[in-house]
Parts: C-alpha cells; sequence; structure tokens
C-alpha cells in the first residue's frame, strides 16, 4: 500500500510531465466572488502570475497597491526587479507591504530584469518575486513557471503602460490580472471614499475571464467590497461584478 507522501510526489511528477505545475499553497483573497474563480481558491505560490494597469498613471498607481497587497500577506521578504527604480515605497506601506521587506533590484533593461527574476526565483522562502517589463516572449514566460514551481515561490510580471491588446501574447502565467481605477462609492459630503479598483481577470489556467469592482487595499493588504455593491439587487449578476 503506497504512503500518503510517495502517493504525493507522484502526483507532482505527473503534473510535470502534463505541464499543469506543481501544487502549492494559494493565497486567498478572502472574498468568495474572487476565490471560487482561482484554482486552489487564491493566488497560488509557487506559480507565475501577470499584472498589469494601462498607459494611464491611476490604473498603474491602483495595479501597483494591488500586487503589493498580494504580497504583504505572504511571508518573507520581495525581491522587486525594475529597469530603474522609481517605486514609491511609502504607498507600498499604506497597503501594508514595509519598504524593509523589498528588496530592491534595478537591472536597467527588460533582458536583464528577466534574468534577475529567474536568479531571484532559485531561492525559497521568499514571499515574492516581482519584475516590471514592457513586455516579455512565451519562452521567458515558462522559464520563470518552471523557476516559480521549483522554490515554490510567487513571481509576479507586472506590466507597467500596458495596452489592452497586448493581453493576447501567450503567456505561461497561471492568472492575467488587469487593474484599473473606478471612481470612489459617492459618500454623500464633502469626503474621500476608499479608492475603488475594476480588477478584470483575464486569464486563468482551467477557468474562465470575470471582472469585477472591488475597493483598494486597507493597511493588511485585503481588497473589500463596498455596501452598494453587495446590497445591489441580484439582477445586477449578469454584469459579472461583484454583487
Amino acid at each position: 500500500m503506497y504512503q500518503p507522501a510517495v502517493l504525493e510526489k507522484l502526483r507532482a511528477q505527473i503534473a510535470r510531465i502534463e505541464g499543469v505545475g506543481v501544487r502549492h499553497a494559494a493565497i486567498p483573497f478572502g472574498i468568495d466572488e474572487l476565490d471560487l474563480r482561482l484554482p486552489g481558491r487564491g493566488i497560488a505560490v509557487g506559480a507565475l502570475h501577470e499584472i498589469a494597469g494601462s498607459p494611464d498613471l491611476a490604473d498603474d498607481a491602483s495595479a501597483t497597491i494591488f500586487l503589493a497587497g498580494i504580497l504583504a500577506r505572504i511571508e518573507g521578504p520581495v525581491f522587486w526587479c525594475l529597469r530603474w527604480r522609481d517605486l514609491f515605497a511609502p504607498a507600498l506601506h499604506l497597503a501594508g507591504l514595509h519598504p524593509d521587506r523589498v528588496i530592491h533590484v534595478e537591472a536597467g533593461s527588460d533582458t536583464n530584469v528577466l534574468l534577475a527574476m529567474e536568479e531571484c526565483l532559485r531561492h525559497s522562502g521568499l514571499a515574492g518575486v516581482v519584475g516590471e517589463v514592457s513586455k516579455y516572449t512565451t519562452t521567458a514566460s515558462k522559464r520563470l513557471q518552471l523557476a516559480a514551481e521549483s522554490s515554490g515561490v510567487a513571481a509576479f510580471v507586472f506590466r507597467r503602460a500596458s495596452k489592452i491588446e497586448q493581453a493576447a501574447e501567450g503567456t505561461a502565467a497561471v492568472t492575467r490580472w488587469r487593474i484599473t481605477a473606478f471612481p470612489s462609492e459617492d459618500l454623500g459630503i464633502p469626503s474621500l471614499g476608499r479608492p475603488r479598483w475594476n480588477v478584470t481577470l483575464e486569464r486563468v489556467r482551467g477557468g474562465n475571464p470575470h471582472a469585477w469592482i472591488v475597493e483598494g487595499c486597507d493597511a493588511t493588504g485585503r481588497i473589500g467590497l463596498s455596501s452598494a455593491l453587495v446590497d445591489r439587487p441580484a439582477a445586477a449578476d449578469d454584469r459579472k461584478f461583484v454583487a
């Protein structure tokens, strides 16, 4: 009779042969409407994910904070690889990712960013590895996915100023997200409401694309649902937003 450890090893070997990856833990968003549409009910560690904003600076800022919120909820240091260091650390801290946890790798070019990512992903025990690139090949994405699977570290390709048509490019990423700014809830008084984002899951392995409107990250890195969205009539579900 096989022992559980032996069976799990066999499953992992079969997964590699079939190209579906090794099973790793997942970091849930804590919102069923999102988590139930993701393999493992959350953002899988030990896998590659792609996140994009848009050429609009407000969208890129929203995507950055969305990513920081995910990393804030994973233990360990973060390697953030980018062409030049223009990351605003205080904004990451507002999403729960303390600057002391972030190690910046200023690589100078997309090619060097990808090389730095792959090298960082060789080391287990990290919360995640981020690489900011304008574009990358399917082959490069496969290398990053394999490296993430081997170490069990979450990998994120962050495509800043990415146009929507670029989403058609092939990738080995398990999920691909696009985050854009959305008007805050009207509080009825002269005041600013919590930031809101249009979160679009453009691609997910084994699932279907979907879109939600959520409230931006709090100080612990968690997104939320506004009361206006939670209390909407059931008929609004057809619009494919969180309800």
